[in-house]
């Protein structure tokens, strides 16, 4: 599996590190605010890189990509996240790590994930935040369909659930540097493109020459960047329009 796609980073090498790390970091939260017993199903699992983060419970990984799946020493299924093959309430928690925004209707993968949440049961949901991820006002990485403030995942979750709780994933003073570098470089390039006629270019294109782009940008080594480690994130509730990741915990009466 190539690490340098802007749709899986499934390893830290490449200059991904900083995302590899968060990624991570995600994983390890959310472990620790589920059931410490019984199944978890991890949906968009993709190599499963944090699977070990979910133990000692029994995981499941699904995912579209069966080259994905290949290898991991768990359950696998392939299959879209918004039609499981699972009975109703199979699963003690389902956790989504940067993942519901990669299809184009959402709402279908929350009702998938709410319907095999068992009674008492967790689901974790993390995705970016729209209000820093980029653009607030566009979606510019081609992997992803739709991005969500707090507000907008809470209207996601709240019918499906029977309680929503938001957090946010904060990054420390030195991701946060990488992050105002990366924004400069992306402004500069956008600028180009005064119109936005970027919009007309088909998604394939568009994701062809991101991961282009991204593997250019992150060709060189960079001491800061190779310094990130799970540590550089925490959770906290506030102030969320300012976390890089959202995270709902959902639970089922």
């Amino acid at each position: 599996m190539n690490a340098r796609t802007g749709e899986r980073v499934t390893t830290p090498e490449g200059g991904f590190n900083p995302t590899f790390q968060r990624h991570v970091a995600a994983y390890a939260r959310v472990a620790e605010i589920l059931p410490r017993v019984g199944r978890v199903l991890d949906v968009g699992a993709g190599t499963g890189h944090s699977a070990a983060l979910l133990a000692p419970r029994e995981s499941v990984a699904v995912d579209i990509d069966p080259v994905a799946l290949e290898g991991q020493h768990r359950q696998t299924v392939v299959a879209d996240m918004r039609a499981l093959p699972f009975p109703d309430a199979s699963f003690t928690s389902v956790v989504a790590v940067q993942s519901i925004e990669h299809v184009p209707d959402p709402e279908r993968a929350l009702a998938e994930i709410a319907r095999v949440v068992e009674p008492g049961g967790v689901a974790a949901i993390v995705t970016p935040n729209r209000l820093t991820f980029a653009r607030p006002d566009e979606v510019i990485d081609p992997y992803h369909y739709i991005e969500f403030d707090a507000a907008q995942l809470r209207d996601l979750c709240a019918p499906r659930f029977d309680g929503v709780e938001l957090r946010g994933l904060f990054g420390s003073d030195r991701y946060g540097e990488i992050v105002r570098r990366e924004r400069a470089r992306l402004d500069a390039l956008l600028a180009r493109d005064p119109l936005r006629l970027r919009r007309l270019v088909p998604r394939r294109a568009r994701q062809v020459l991101y991961d282009r782009m991204l593997a250019r940008a992150r060709r060189h080594p960079d001491p800061l960047a190779g310094a990130i480690t799970p540590d550089d994130f925490f959770l906290a509730c506030e102030p969320l329009e300012h976390c890089l990741d959202l995270l709902a915990v959902c639970r089922v009466a």
